[in-house]
């Protein structure tokens, strides 16, 4: 079965999905994205990350251009339609397709791209035999930074 995700209106092979390079995501890195697990078929704290997402584009001004209840309709959906049980989403929105100008807002209509995939983090010996880890003692964001 060929992978699915999610493309502005609905699910598309992974091999048709295509982003203009005129896109300010690509130009300019203009969008923001959310990585999110998904555990026993079941996306782990979705509503969480997608008020996170919906309030990470508010700050740069990106209207997404899609309800939050939708968002996670499609989120669901592209989980669904790749049969994932153990695996990882990246949900970006980008700024859309616009000029080379440096102006955010000649972009008409944001770009929402939905990918969820399998994931292995470590090689599958890990996993059955285990590994040792150490722990650091170094603060890694001083309260006072």
């Amino acid at each position: 079965m060929a992978l699915k995700v999610w493309l502005n209106d609905g699910l598309v092979d992974a091999q048709d999905a295509k982003v203009s390079v005129f896109d300010h995501g690509l130009l300019y890195g203009d969008g923001v994205f959310e990585g999110i697990r998904v555990y026993g078929s079941k996306v782990f704290e979705l509503d969480a990350h997608l008020k996170r997402l919906y309030e990470s584009a508010k700050v740069i001004r990106l209207d997404i251009g899609m309800s939050i209840e939708d968002m996670a309709k499609a989120t669901e959906e592209t989980v669904k339609a790749n049969n994932i049980s153990d695996g990882y989403i990246r949900l970006v929105v980008t700024r859309g397709i616009g000029n080379l100008g440096l102006n955010p807002f000649t972009c008409e209509k944001a770009q929402i791209i939905i990918i969820a995939d399998k994931i292995q983090l470590y090689p599958q010996e890990l996993y059955e035999k285990g590994l040792k880890v150490i722990c650091g003692c170094t603060i890694r964001n001083h309260p006072l930074a």
